[in-house]
């Protein structure tokens, strides 16, 4: 039985994958490296210190490293953070889960300073307060480090948790985590071998919810 669900932010709670992309590119143009969305969009999911080595040569804790996140935030924060939406039904799925009992938290690759944001923007920042960030860890998705980190701090162990995300950075995390995943196909993403199950979004998940993984929860 699970007793826990850990929460990814972007593309699952809110609509953000594609402006993050867009941040992105601006955030490489500034820096003279020539990235397309196309190139970028894919990746988003995975934290900065994976993605970014994946498409230039600039490696984490360095110098530019450091600048092209700084860029990308900056760009995030002014050009799209004020026109994100969240997804259908994220507040609603979130109290009746926690009205079952289960313990929530959030694991996410977003940024630490961008989180509370992004939960306001879910419109849940009073339900969701305890969440691992990239910050947190070593390594982001889709290494597991995030996800065995929101596990540690429910207390519970892996098989007693399940992780809801919109990529395949998150089953991958999950996977290695020991954790199952249902996915999320609000985020724009397709690719989710080793889902245990996959539905359109957090509205249709709690319209189908006592069907669902979580029904005897």
């Amino acid at each position: 039985m699970y007793k826990g669900v850990i929460f990814d932010i972007d593309g699952t709670l809110v609509d953000s994958n594609d402006a993050h992309a867009r941040a992105w590119v601006r955030a490489f143009a500034d820096e003279q490296l020539t990235v397309s969305f196309d190139q970028v969009r894919p990746l988003i999911g995975m934290g900065s210190d994976q993605m970014i080595p994946r498409l230039t040569e600039i490696q984490k804790d360095t110098p530019e490293f450091k600048r092209l996140s700084e860029r990308w935030k900056q760009h995030f924060q002014a050009e799209e953070l004020p026109h994100l939406k969240a997804h259908p039904g994220v507040r609603a799925l979130v109290e009746r889960l926690q009205a079952r009992g289960l313990r929530l938290i959030v694991g996410t690759s977003a940024d630490e300073a961008l989180v509370a944001d992004l939960l306001k923007v879910a419109g849940v920042a009073d339900l969701l307060t305890e969440y691992t960030t990239a910050s947190d860890v070593e390594a982001s998705k889709p290494e597991p480090d995030i996800v065995l980190a929101a596990v540690s701090k429910l207390g519970l162990t892996p098989g007693e948790v399940l992780m809801v995300g919109d990529t395949p950075f998150d089953i991958a995390s999950a996977r290695k985590a020991g954790v199952a995943t249902i996915a999320l196909r609000c985020g724009g993403d397709t690719r989710f071998e080793g889902a245990v199950a996959v539905y359109a979004d957090p509205q249709d998940w709690l319209e189908q919810l006592d069907q669902s993984p979580l029904g005897k929860a």
